[in-house]
């Protein structure tokens, strides 16, 4: 029989792995939380393994109903393998409603329905499932002092994905997704087939400055989520914020081409930024600038 500890033990294997920026955030919890914050990382993992398998489409989502499956058997006492064992025991330790993860695979399924998003409201609910829905996961696990602290977990989380799409535009180009809106890039002159070829002009610079801001907005919202949190708690969205930042300072930075490979920050940079932001979450009224 399967033991709890291994159970977790496995999720923090998978996101000592796979979770980059995430680990060096996840460092800064009390282990109880830790472990709850690594079970449910591993499960998101799940989800974008399944979609980034090289098979067929209508196999990719006869493994994301697969999931589906063994996420409602968790829920019901029934866990399947170490993962949704982890899973069960942190959600019902930390009372994390079912359909936040429901809307996890909701979002990774959209990955094989839609490539292209007309509106930035089409994309918003792509975040929001996708990385909004964890920043509520995540919240349950904290622990918050008013029910006011959703809505700024909520923008955390958009703030962070839309980060995560301007990193990744020439790693998603390869994949034929394109997740800036399609209404935007016209209206800033830049077609598809700009974006196809890296093309670098004023205009790809203006469209990008706009989607940086636009990213900077959500994170002015997101990291009042801070206060609502204990000091212990805080220093994880608040390392994390601020990793974000660094990487839309870095985009910037480098005038905005992002076709020369993805745009990352160093483990020493990491390790700095983890260590400084973490000390100041201590601080009475901890609000990392992400301007």
């Amino acid at each position: 029989m399967l033991q709890l500890k291994d159970a977790y033990e496995e999720c923090r294997l998978i996101t000592k792995r796979e979770a980059k920026n995430f680990f060096y955030a996840f460092i800064t919890l009390p282990s109880q939380k830790r472990r709850a914050i690594y079970a449910a990382y591993a499960f998101c993992r799940h989800c974008d393994d399944a979609v980034d398998l090289d098979i067929p489409r209508k196999s990719k989502l006869e493994a994301l109903s697969s999931l589906r499956n063994q996420l409602e058997a968790a829920y019901r006492d029934r866990p399947q393998g170490a993962v949704f064992t982890a899973l069960a025991h942190s959600a019902q330790t930390y009372g994390i409603p079912e359909e936040y993860f429901q809307d996890v695979i909701s979002g990774v399924e959209m990955d094989l329905t839609k490539n292209r998003y007309e509106t930035f409201d089409e994309l918003r609910l792509y975040c929001y499932r996708v990385a909004s829905v964890v920043g509520l996961i995540c919240l349950e696990i904290f622990g918050y002092k008013d029910a006011k602290a959703k809505k700024h977990a909520i923008d955390l989380g958009l703030a962070m994905q839309l980060t995560n799409i301007l990193r990744d535009i020439q790693e998603d180009l390869n994949r034929d997704r394109i997740y800036l809106p399609q209404q935007e890039m016209e209206q800033y002159g830049y077609s598809e087939e700009d974006l196809r070829i890296g093309v670098r002009n004023d205009a790809q610079r203006r469209l990008m400055a706009f989607q940086v801001q636009r990213a900077r907005d959500y994170f002015q919202e997101g990291v009042k989520l801070l206060p609502y949190l204990s000091p212990r708690s805080r220093a994880c969205p608040a390392v994390l914020a601020q990793l974000y930042v660094h990487i839309l300072d870095r985009i910037k930075g480098n005038d905005f081409n992002v076709f020369n490979g993805r745009i990352s920050l160093s483990g020493r940079e990491k390790v700095l930024v983890t260590a400084t932001t973490w000390l100041k979450s201590f601080l009475p009224h901890p609000q990392p600038n992400p301007t």
